[in-house]
C-alpha cells in the first residue's frame, strides 16, 4: 500500500514535471521567434540608417552592416564593411585611428535615429578626429541634439564651441580642483 501511494505520488511528479518541460519548451521557442523577428527587424533598420550616417560622417563612401553565417540567426554576429572615400572595402581593423573613431560614431547615431535615447555621454570621441571630420561629427551632434542630450568629454575648441554649456575643472591651488561652468547661451 505504502508502494502503490509513492508510486502514485512520483507518476504525479513526473508528470507535472514534463508538463511544465513542454511549456517551458514552448515559452523558449515563442522567445525565440520574437526574438528572431525584432532582431531582424532592428538589424535592418540600424544598417539602413548606418549607411545613410557614415556617408555623411566620411563626406562620401559607403559601410554596412553584415551578419556572420549561422544556422541560426540569433547565433550570427555583426560585421562592419567599410568603405571611406577612395579606398577599398575593407574591414574596420584595417582602418585608421580615426576612421574607427567616425565609424563608430556613425553605428551609434545610427542606433540613436533608430531608438533614441534621452542622453548620451561621448568621451573623446572627436580626439582622432581632424578639423574637417570633427566639423561634421558636430553637425550630426548638433542634428540628434534636438531629441538627445549628449555629456560630451573633450578637448577640441571646435566641439567646445558648438555646445551650450561647458563644465570644466581647474586647479588654482595645488592640490584644490574647482568646477567650473560657463552657460554659453546666456552669455
Amino acid at each position: 500500500e505504502e508502494l502503490t501511494e509513492r508510486h502514485e505520488f512520483l507518476t504525479s511528479q513526473r508528470a507535472d514535471l514534463e508538463d511544465a518541460l513542454e511549456r517551458l519548451s514552448k515559452a523558449i521557442q515563442k522567445i525565440n521567434r520574437t526574438s528572431r523577428k525584432r532582431f531582424k527587424e532592428t538589424f535592418e533598420a540600424v544598417n539602413e540608417r548606418f549607411q545613410a550616417v557614415f556617408p555623411r560622417l566620411f563626406n562620401g563612401g559607403k559601410a554596412s552592416l553584415v551578419l556572420t553565417e549561422a544556422d541560426d540567426l540569433l547565433d550570427a554576429g555583426v560585421e562592419i564593411a567599410a568603405q571611406p572615400p577612395g579606398k577599398k572595402l575593407q574591414s574596420v581593423v584595417l582602418l585608421s585611428g580615426g576612421e574607427k573613431a567616425l565609424t563608430a560614431v556613425a553605428l551609434i547615431f545610427a542606433i540613436f535615429l533608430h531608438r533614441p535615447s534621452p542622453f548620451c555621454i561621448l568621451d573623446e570621441v572627436d580626439a582622432p578626429l581632424d578639423e574637417a571630420n570633427v566639423d561634421r561629427y558636430n553637425a550630426l551632434v548638433r542634428e540628434i541634439g534636438l531629441y538627445t542630450q549628449f555629456i560630451l568629454i573633450t578637448h577640441n575648441k571646435r566641439t567646445m564651441e558648438m555646445v551650450d554649456a561647458l563644465y570644466g575643472v581647474t586647479m588654482d591651488e595645488p592640490g584644490v580642483s574647482r568646477i567650473v561652468q560657463v552657460n554659453l547661451r546666456e552669455a
